[in-house]
């Protein structure tokens, strides 16, 4: 059976997030033992944490026990903010999670990627299994149905663009002012592309783990060593944190001894003179885009610091085309629809195997007795040729029937039916498998 366990932002707060995308590993661990699933994918972005698992016969509670101990949690407290969705509405819910219809900015573009990086992780760790694949593969399949025909994806949303629409009338002039990156990962290349797009040009990244140089010369901008992090902070306008830390990295005490609004032009964190700082007539704007989060709450009551979160953000997320959105979800309920339908039918693989092993093995005799004989009367060549022709075509006209009822059942959830009457006729034990075993 097919298991999610989604926390997202609509039913569990950042704090809860946070907790548990710090224990990421151990809970991706925990749920791939073998002995609770046969598969599992795990995705964690800024705004949700989803388990997907191939666990035949694991009860949900013993999955949600398992994710509360990996993520050190109550169980009550994970339960209450954490959504359960099995079977066919895995498949609903995962096609409309990876086309952003379930996102805090409906439409979103880089959660795609995101859905995408987990299913390789997945396959690359040896964590998944066929039936996670066919899942994860027809979901991109959908994605990018959903983008070429309604073009929900194609109007520029995701979390960093909001975030730069809701600080724009504070920064002004983009072309002047001066950014910081923080963070080399994917959404790091989405963000410097939304800040581009905006028509900034004097931009610095910054990384905790060393790879600021490598990202600056691959994108053209300029790179901001660790020594170098304070005096780069006394000058920037607005800050971009997007980094995959498990702790703030930009905490209140470097904003209380940095340049802020009136002060002089000096960072005192290490004793090191800054560049002068301009005349500022606009706070210092910082967007954390982190999970957890890369900017500790407390910096917002810095005098001449204003701080966008994830949560802010969440809060101001504009109601998408209508239009666009519901056409959206019916390709997802079609597409989901079908994905099911096919997976009922694999429960009628047995029987389908052993009526036609059943047909082909009769034919196969009949073939070989028909050449044996042509083997001693040559002037029967011509015969033999058609007479193994028609055999081969009534056995294919007497499987079809039995064959398209055989599938009929499975999509009607009667595959056992089926199964069992198949058996019966061959005098065989019902033969097991499908996607539910």
């Amino acid at each position: 059976m097919l298991l999610c366990l989604t926390v997202d932002h609509r039913n569990a707060d950042l704090a809860l997030l946070e907790r548990i995308e710090r224990r990421t590993d151990t809970v991706t661990a925990a749920l791939s033992d073998p002995e609770l699933a046969r598969g599992a994918v795990v995705l964690a972005t800024c705004n949700r944490f989803e388990a997907y698992l191939d666990a035949p016969g694991l009860a949900p509670e013993q999955a949600l026990d398992g994710l509360a101990r990996a993520a050190d949690l109550a169980p009550a407290e994970l339960a209450a903010s954490c959504s359960v969705h099995r079977g066919d509405a895995v498949v609903e819910h995962l096609f409309a999670v990876s086309s952003g219809l379930e996102s805090v900015s409906v439409g979103e573009g880089e959660i795609t990627g995101q859905v995408r990086r987990a299913i390789d992780a997945a396959r690359a760790s040896g964590r998944s299994s066929t039936e996670l694949e066919r899942l994860f593969q027809q979901a991109m399949v959908v994605s990018k149905r959903i983008k070429h025909r309604t073009g929900l994806q194609t109007q520029g949303r995701s979390l960093v663009q909001l975030a730069l629409t809701m600080v724009d009338s504070r920064v002004g002039d983009w072309q002047a002012a001066r950014v910081l990156l923080i963070g080399t990962g994917a959404y790091a290349g989405a963000s410097l592309a939304a800040l581009r797009a905006r028509g900034a040009r004097s931009i610095g990244v910054y990384s905790p783990s060393g790879r600021a140089r490598a990202f600056a010369d691959s994108h053209g901008i300029r790179p901001v060593e660790h020594d170098a992090l304070d005096a780069e902070l006394c000058d920037t306008d607005l800050v971009v944190a997007c980094s995959t830390v498990h702790e703030p990295l930009l905490t209140r005490e470097r904003f209380d001894e940095t340049v802020t609004e009136g002060s002089p032009p000096f960072c005192s964190r290490f004793g090191r003179i800054a560049p002068p700082a301009r005349n500022r007539t606009r706070p210092r704007l910082l967007i954390d885009m982190g999970l957890p989060r890369n900017i500790s709450t407390d910096v917002a009551g810095v005098a001449g610091v204003e701080l966008l979160d994830l949560e802010t953000i969440a809060l101001h997320a504009p109601i998408p085309e209508l239009g666009a959105e519901l056409e959206a979800r019916d390709i997802v309920r079609t597409a989901a629809a079908e994905f099911a339908a096919l997976r009922a039918e694999r429960g009628a693989v047995p029987a389908l195997r052993e009526l036609r092993s059943f047909v082909n093995g009769i034919l196969e005799e009949e073939i070989a007795r028909i050449r044996d004989r042509e083997a001693v009367d040559s002037n029967s060549a011509g015969v033999a040729a058609e007479t193994e022709a028609a055999l081969r075509h009534l056995a294919g006209r007497l499987l079809h029937r039995p064959t398209v009822r055989l599938r009929e059942l499975a999509r009607e959830g009667r595959a056992a039916e089926g199964v069992a009457a198949v058996a019966a006729l061959l005098g065989e034990e019902p033969a097991r498998g499908g996607p539910g075993s």
